[in-house]
């Protein structure tokens, strides 16, 4: 291990903005080459250095801390990009998890890669991936929102638009809206399979799926499940395939299929059809057979 974090520490570069990936919960969750950095660092970028001290001391780390922040984030931006002329390397780390995404950091990157600087990622915990892994989506694609409209009426509007998606998707709540969120999207899907994960890699790690009427049950009946951190796995719709496709959607097939590789004509036909083109396809072949 120790090799491993030499190597680490060896790689570090002045004049380089490291956007480092800290724990959401497990202390433990935390990768040698962030440890390295943050240990190497000339400056750390926190969102709360109050919290961020504790961790580099549950670490035996001293570093310089200096407060990023959304408020800040601008300004702060100057002196980062002074930093990084003088020769120094800086660690950026939000309270929890990657900086930059549903936090700070995303507006200092930018400012600093058009400084003309690295801007380097560490990576490690993340809620939306630890969500998906355990969810059972075999989708190959999915749509992370981030944190869920704060009022209702724009709640509806979102949920409404995703009656009908076919793939998963992924969003931030917190503890005094779940319940509101829930009975929004009660209205919009009750019978969807979800998934809420809570406190992920904590004391107090839940994860409870069902429909979107069952998770509200279970938050119903025990309060405890309306703490704490929280994801919403929302699962895709299945849709069903039909037997026969339209005539109309046959039709086109045909007239493209007789001037076009099977492949492309499926692929304009279902553009057009809005049919699903591997049942196109098929469709080609039994013509041909």
């Amino acid at each position: 291990m120790q090799k491993h974090f030499q190597k680490a520490l060896d790689s570090i570069t002045p004049s380089t903005l490291y956007i480092v990936a800290t724990p959401i919960g497990n202390l433990a969750d935390i990768t040698l080459r962030a440890l390295a950095v943050l240990q190497k660092a000339d400056l750390v970028c926190a969102e709360d250095t109050r919290v961020s001290a504790q961790l580099l001391s549950a670490y035996g780390i001293q570093a310089k801390l200096v407060s990023v922040r959304e408020h800040n984030e601008q300004q702060m931006a100057d002196k980062i990009i002074a930093a990084l002329a003088s020769g120094q390397s800086v660690a950026q780390i939000s309270d929890a998890g990657t900086p930059a995404v549903c936090d700070p950091g995303a507006k200092l990157a930018a400012r600093v890669r058009e400084a003309g600087y690295k801007v380097v990622p560490v990576v490690g915990a993340s809620a939306v991936m630890g969500a998906l892994s355990v969810a059972g989506v075999s989708e190959p694609h999915f749509y992370f929102h981030g944190f869920l409209p704060p009022k209702s009426g724009e709640r509806a509007k979102l949920f409404e638009q995703w009656e009908n998606a076919d793939y998963p998707i992924i969003a931030f709540e917190t503890p005094h809206r779940i319940a509101a969120t829930l009975d929004d999207m009660a209205n919009a899907f009750p019978n969807r399979p979800i998934m809420l994960a809570r406190e992920i890699t904590k004391t107090f790690e839940t994860f409870i799926v069902g429909s979107v009427l069952e998770v509200q049950a279970a938050l119903q009946a025990d309060s405890n499940q309306s703490r704490g951190e929280m994801v919403l796995v929302i699962h895709p719709v299945i849709k069903e395939k039909s037997e026969t496709l339209p005539e109309n959607a046959q039709n086109v097939m045909k007239i493209l299929s007789a001037e076009l590789p099977t492949k492309q004509a499926a692929e304009l036909a279902a553009k057009i059809t809005g049919e699903n083109k591997k049942e196109l396809y098929n469709l080609a072949l039994t013509w041909k057979e």
